[in-house]
């Protein structure tokens, strides 16, 4: 038993070290690409909040903490960083019009939703542990479903007030 959790512990910290690289690149990327850091704030906050809901929705479930849903902790941070980008670009592409905030978030709001109900209901016979495999597969869905419904208003509602 003794070996099997330090192998775990190993695989632990080397996730770990994964999932700081991937914020600490995602959100050099939004700085290169936005050169705002009150837009690439807004954008990571929202993602850490995410994880966040990961947390929160494996303790719902009773799921347990494991390598898959600490590798879909690391999805969640580049999904919701995409949905946020999407979001900006609209925002920015209107730049001139007086309610660019308002209209953005109408002309994005449709693909946002669509995309991410669609990416939950695909994870959902995972989520359930429905099939051959699902077990092992469970705690990454639950993950990402838990992330993204977290996220989903944080994106629409919150971040938009702090691009401006």
């Amino acid at each position: 038993m003794g070996g099997l959790y330090e192998q775990q512990q190993i695989a632990f910290r080397g996730l770990t070290m994964v999932m700081i690289a991937a914020v600490a690149l995602v959100f050099l990327l939004l700085l290169f690409l936005y050169e705002s850091f009150r837009a690439a704030g807004a954008m990571m906050l929202i993602a850490l909040l995410a994880v966040a809901g990961v947390y929160v929705g494996l303790w719902v479930t009773g799921t347990e903490f494991n390598i898959t849903s600490r590798m879909g902790m690391t999805m969640i941070v580049g999904i919701v960083t995409e949905i946020s980008i999407f979001y900006f670009s609209e925002y920015q592409e209107l730049a001139g019009t007086e309610r660019r905030l308002v209209t953005a978030g109408l002309n994005r709001m449709r693909p946002i939703m669509m995309t991410s109900f669609a990416a939950m209901l695909a994870l959902m016979p995972l989520a359930l542990g429905l099939g051959n495999g699902a077990d092992m597969l469970r705690p990454l869905a639950i993950a990402i479903i838990s992330g993204l419904v977290c996220a989903l208003p944080l994106v629409l509602i919150y971040c938009p007030p702090c691009w401006p």
